[in-house]
């Protein structure tokens, strides 16, 4: 079992000044190792067949809509599916010092997260973005070596790994998960257009608070 862990949006509480209205972790899951290869392998192609580089990173937020439907379309018939815990930063819901904390944000975050995926978690190899925030690393792998110890006994986890997401083509999926899961959320104008490819792979979108 493949895990693959990335996020969206930031902790930033300053909503007026910038930072966004929610922080999205999606989990992405592949029971079979041998289909998540399978998936990996028709991204790579996807590059070939678009012209781009073998380096090049798909990143939904900085995709054009012409390629996030190509990559959408590419890996609609793997079998996959995906947990997703959305925080609403709106001030008149979250509050409390604990929430000042990034270190403190992110660890709550990952609890919610791994708590919901539990039942589907056996002897997972859980892979995290080493590109992205290192707040967030931090606040995984002390999730998972600290309150996860049990959970490595009970083999949930196997192991935990970090890797450039630009060289991991199913990083780059639970991206695009995590930017759709966002978009629904922000209730933009095309976010259907985009989570039809997904919605069928969904396990359980938690948001909160409430």
């Amino acid at each position: 079992m493949l895990v693959f862990i990335d996020e969206s949006g930031d902790t930033g509480r300053k909503i007026a000044q910038g930072s966004s209205r929610y922080f999205v972790v999606s989990m992405v899951i592949f029971e079979d190792n041998h289909e998540a290869e399978l998936c990996d392998q028709r991204i790579e192609l996807l590059k070939h067949e678009l012209n781009r580089e073998k380096s090049f990173e798909f990143h939904f937020q900085n995709n054009s809509k012409k390629l996030r439907l190509a990559f959408l379309e590419a890996i609609s018939c793997y079998n996959f599916s995906y947990f997703a815990v959305v925080i609403d930063k709106d001030p008149n819901k979250l509050y409390g010092p604990g929430f000042d904390s990034k270190d403190s944000f992110y660890k709550y975050a990952c609890n919610m997260v791994f708590t919901n995926a539990r039942p589907y978690l056996n002897q997972a190899t859980v892979i995290l973005d080493r590109s992205g925030s290192v707040n967030f690393r931090i606040g995984l792998r002390h999730y998972l070596i600290c309150k996860g110890q049990s959970k490595i006994k009970q083999n949930l986890i196997k192991t935990f790994k970090q890797q450039n997401s630009r060289s991991n083509n199913l990083l780059q999926l639970a991206d695009y998960v995590s930017g759709i899961i966002n978009r629904k959320v922000q209730e933009k104008t095309d976010w259907k257009i985009y989570y039809r490819f997904i919605s069928a792979r969904e396990n359980l979108i938690q948001t909160w608070p409430k």
